[in-house]
């Protein structure tokens, strides 16, 4: 498959940028990703519990259990949002994002309430809510098909 020539200033015929990885690059991202994403996130779930204390084997086997379920949700949005309506896809990108804040903010041992862990999960949520709606809403044309 030929690939269109670059304008001037760099943008392909159409509107659209070079995309500068590889297939192969964006099938192993698609893994690698939430796989780095949920480590750090299991390790800064482990770390809050053990509150500054000795490392134990109950302390890494929680760490590894966040860090595999925090992936496999991650993978489950991302091949379940895109053939969602905007707002949905926002909507759920958004409560992944509160729920995970809420439950490190929870575990942080500073004798937070639920609600103040609720709380900050939901700002958090409305914020990135907010953010990927308005990239979604910017990246479809009227009948919801997504543009580059």
């Amino acid at each position: 498959m030929a690939q269109a020539a670059p304008a001037p200033g760099g943008m392909i015929r159409g509107g659209r940028t070079p995309d500068v990885f590889s297939e192969r690059t964006h099938a192993v991202a698609k893994v690698a990703v939430p796989v780095v994403l949920g480590l750090i996130y299991g390790y800064w779930a482990a770390a809050n519990t053990r509150y500054g204390g000795p490392i134990t084997g109950w302390n890494l086997l929680f760490g590894f259990v966040t860090a595999i379920v925090f992936a496999a949700v991650w993978m489950g949005l991302a091949a379940l949002t895109p053939r969602l309506p905007r707002e949905l896809h926002a909507a759920l990108w958004a409560a992944f994002t509160g729920i995970a804040v809420g439950f490190l903010y929870s575990l942080s041992g500073r004798g937070h309430s639920v609600l103040a862990s609720a709380g900050l999960g939901v700002a958090f949520a409305v914020v990135v809510g907010g953010v990927l709606f308005y990239r979604y809403y910017t990246h479809e044309d009227a009948e919801g098909n997504r543009i580059r």
